[in-house]
């Protein structure tokens, strides 16, 4: 499964992967995080957002329910830039000597 968002409509992979997949397959928050294979503190962390989705998680829920790690990896990548974008105006730049 392989999704395509717009940069504007980018979100925390952990909210997205609470409502599209934790939740409609019934599971808790320790029954995912035990058939994942990881701790309920970490799935926690990355469901309430207090971290990102790592490679590693984002193979495990590709193992679980087939959808692409690349798409995670990207939704994460998207959701962080949308941030850094947020205070782009404070990022300085010194430029290049010519």
């Amino acid at each position: 499964m392989v999704l395509k968002m717009h940069a504007s409509h980018s979100l925390h992979p952990g909210d997205w992967l609470r409502t599209e997949l934790i939740e409609p397959h019934g599971l808790t928050v320790s029954g995912a995080a035990d058939k994942l294979g990881v701790t309920r503190q970490a799935l926690s962390s990355l469901l309430n957002q207090r971290s990102g989705v790592s490679p590693d998680m984002a193979i495990r829920f590709e193992k679980l329910f087939g959808l692409s790690a690349e798409t995670l990896i990207q939704m994460q990548a998207s959701y962080d830039l949308k941030l850094a974008r947020a205070h782009e105006k404070d990022i300085h730049v010194r430029p290049l000597a010519a």
